[in-house]
């Protein structure tokens, strides 16, 4: 520890008096104390912001992960229930309290909890006949056909009450008078129905190669309803085998009749005064079996077609541009190990189980063509099958009235790594593809495709890093370099300021301002890069040519404030210059002439309106970071060159700018990752559609812009709710990947020009 030179012993003499020590340990020790308050707190402010991301990070995973989960199917007790012969069809109620079983002799309803027979079986207005056939239950109607060639319509349904505060369920089954269909008396053993616009019809088989189709067709008067007609007619069939299967779409358009050779035969009744079957017929099964079972699910726009050898596929009915119609296959499922006997589809979604004659169940789904479970009752044969109305159970029936159960817990079986981030056949796509689309009617067809959302991100950070990157690092490249330092002051301030706009300000200016200036001048805005050139470069030449004493009155690196009005000049000749572009070359209509030549349509908020707005809002960020890595290059390395003869210019790019270029690189990847989050810009400056295309003139829809607009609609819990979040996550894993990446590019040009 030093000492005052006043406090040490004089030489020859007696010690002199020591003074009491300075403060100055006292205040080091304060300060030390200090520093480490801050370092704990600055330590602790760390760890909690890498804390609370890492806490985010895991919400988010958690949320997505059930996604990606199977299908969970458990097995419940065996009930028997008392029937008098085989059951044909078979459903219960939404609770799973009661089972409906339909036999040849009528239909009977049980408590599922004891397999007890509730109420006295209802009347069918059977008589002397017994039920043949039995049409799906679509909308709480179906149809029973019987041995005299007569069907009774009828409506299904339960009742809901409470009882001391439990739910409890009350079937009802109501009747209708019989309607006549085959007029010889002759047995209905198949029959198909449907509830289209133009009255009720039904469909039997009359004969090998005939059908025979009843209409109900009633007359609408201004008094109301008027008086039903019956119009019957014969369907011929040019086939050369047996019809085993049939069933006709709810909307009575499209009748598919299978065979035993493994054909199908589409009958169109678009027209049904003139009904026709498609010839040649289809090869609907691939190993030539024999046609089983046919079932459409739910939305009747997807028939499904089980045959003999286990074979189970899915098929649809599209229009050509010619205008016919046309079945194609979409998917094949994993087949079964014995002849399919039935399908039931769900009521919720795509979902629908198959069941061969060996009693095996499979649980598929429609729309990613995938099995989700398979099933089996140990070999007893499977008569009756159905799938709960809230899809969370599988009920199969044997033909001694035995009922297997089994509880399914699928939350999301639209969701598969193929479904979304791959190409889906859809229901009334031609081929597959990758679609967002979440809304829709009573029959659609969820899409999560998410490669549109990750390409429209991309499209829009594309266009706007193209317009933000040049000017932003040129810009801090002339004013770190070449602006005098009193503009400098000024100006950097002011363009760090243009960081505070708000993104929802700079979005409504580009939609409701913006978008519509852009398309009344896109030829001109075209020609600006071209024309601000040359007048630039013109009035450069034109500088040079006065007199050096003129120059000279001008301080090094104002000349910007003379360049301005150029720049301004030069956007007026552009703009001017585009309309007479546009109505000499293109024909007075630039739009049209993008269409007719390039193919290109216009839209108003398009990915040029994106690009010009969000570079705007990026511009700040790179320009401040990139200016500061510029001025923060040692100034020996630029005194350096200019002594030895180069030129500013030469200075600028070849010493500063290598210098600088790890953090210009940060700048720019910053500037990435400020686009690829950029929410209410893409939002309100595109048409926020979900497409993938080249075209600059069309909108897209960014994965930020989905998130906020779709999740307020969202049900909790839900499949949309989970993919959303799985859209966050893709967000974060994109800008976590490039920071990554840059970070490793800044480190290595660090390490690459640090000697200098």
């Amino acid at each position: 520890m030093l000492t005052h030179q006043s406090e040490l012993p004089r030489a020859g003499g007696p010690a002199g008096p020591v003074r009491p020590p300075s403060d100055s340990s006292a205040r080091v020790a304060r300060r030390k104390f200090l520093d480490g308050i801050a370092r704990g707190v600055v330590t602790l402010g760390g760890i909690t912001i890498i804390g609370s991301i890492l806490a985010i990070l895991f919400v988010i995973v958690m949320e997505m992960l059930p996604l990606f989960g199977s299908a969970s199917v458990t097995s419940l007790p065996v009930t028997a229930l008392t029937v008098d012969s085989s059951p044909l069809v078979a459903g219960s109620d939404e609770l799973q309290q009661v089972a409906w079983i339909g036999t040849a002799k009528g239909v009977t309803f049980h408590s599922l909890a004891d397999g007890s027979a509730l109420a006295p079986a209802p009347d069918l207005n059977l008589g002397a006949a017994t039920i043949t056939a039995v049409t799906p239950l679509i909308q709480g109607s179906l149809a029973f056909g019987l041995s005299n060639g007569t069907v009774v319509p009828a409506t299904l349904g339960f009742d809901q009450t409470f009882v001391d505060g439990h739910p409890k369920m009350t079937p009802r089954l109501k009747a209708a008078a019989p309607l006549v269909v085959d007029a010889t008396g002759a047995a209905l053993p198949l029959l198909a129905r449907a509830a289209a616009e133009s009255g009720t019809m039904y469909v039997s088989l009359s004969g090998p190669k005939s059908l025979t189709l009843l209409r109900l067709k009633q007359k609408k008067t201004l008094m109301g309803a008027g008086k039903i007609t019956e119009l019957r007619s014969t369907i011929p069939l040019s086939i050369d085998s047996t019809v085993t299967a049939l069933i006709m779409d709810n909307r009575g358009e499209d009748l598919f009749v299978g065979l035993s050779n493994g054909q199908l035969v589409r009958v169109d009744l678009r027209d049904p005064e003139a009904p026709k079957p498609t010839n040649p017929v289809l090869a609907a099964s691939k190993s030539g079996s024999a046609i089983t079972a046919l079932g459409f699910l739910n939305g009747d726009r997807t028939l499904v077609v089980g045959d003999s050898g286990g074979e189970v596929s899915s098929w649809q009915t599209l229009r050509s541009e010619e205008g016919t119609y046309y079945v194609t296959r979409m998917a094949t499922f994993e087949p079964h190990a014995a002849p399919i006997s039935r399908f039931s589809p769900s009521l919720r979604n795509k979902g629908f189980i198959s069941a061969d004659s060996k009693g095996g169940i499979h649980l598929n789904y429609s729309t990613t063509g995938s099995t989700l479970a398979t099933l089996a009752t140990g070999g007893d044969p499977v008569t009756a099958t159905s799938l709960t109305p809230k899809a969370n159970g599988i009920m199969a029936v044997g033909p001694s009235g035995k009922v297997y159960r089994w509880n399914v817990h699928n939350p999301h079986p639209e969701t598969t790594l193929q479904s979304l981030f791959g190409q889906v056949w859809y229901e009334g796509y031609s081929k597959p593809e990758a679609v967002w689309q979440t809304t829709g009617g009573d029959d659609f067809e969820p899409k999560f495709g998410l490669v549109p959302l990750i390409y429209g991100t991309l499209k829009g950070t594309f266009y706007a890093l193209i317009v933000a990157v040049p000017l932003a690092l040129l810009s801090a490249l002339y004013v770190s370099q070449f602006m005098h330092p009193s503009l400098k002051q000024n100006i950097k301030p002011l363009i760090e300021v243009m960081a505070a706009l708000p993104s929802v300000v700079l979005g409504f200016i580009a939609a409701l301002w913006l978008a519509p200036n852009i398309e009344r001048r896109i030829p001109g805005i075209f020609l600006l890069p071209i024309v601000e050139t040359i007048i630039i470069l013109l009035t450069v030449a034109g500088w040079r040519a006065i007199p050096l004493g003129f120059r000279q009155r001008f301080r090094h690196g104002t000349e910007v404030v003379l360049i301005v009005p150029v720049v301004i000049l030069g956007a007026m000749l552009s703009f001017w210059l585009g309309g007479v572009v546009e109505s000499v070359v293109l024909g007075g209509d630039y739009q049209a002439w993008f269409l007719r030549v390039l193919g290109l349509s216009y839209d108003q908020r398009n990915s040029v309106v994106v690009g010009l707005a969000m570079g705007f809002a990026v511009i700040p960020i790179i320009f401040t970071i990139a200016e500061d890595s510029l001025s923060n290059v040692p100034p020996y390395l630029a005194a350096g060159s200019l002594a030895l003869g180069a030129t500013r210019w030469q200075t600028a790019l070849k010493v500063v700018l290598p210098s600088a270029s790890p953090g210009i690189f940060s700048a720019v990847m910053i500037g990435f990752g400020r686009a690829v989050g950029e929410t209410m810009i893409v939002l309100m400056a595109t048409g926020n559609t979900p497409v993938m295309n080249l075209n600059p003139f069309k909108g897209f829809r960014a994965l930020s812009a989905n998130v906020a607009v779709e999740l307020p609609e969202a049900p909790q819990g839900e499949t949309l709710f989970r993919v959303l979040f799985l859209a966050a996550f893709l967000l974060f894993l994109m800008t976590f990947l490039v920071n990554s990446f840059a970070e490793l590019i800044r480190l290595r040009l660090r390490k690459k020009y640090q000697s200098l």
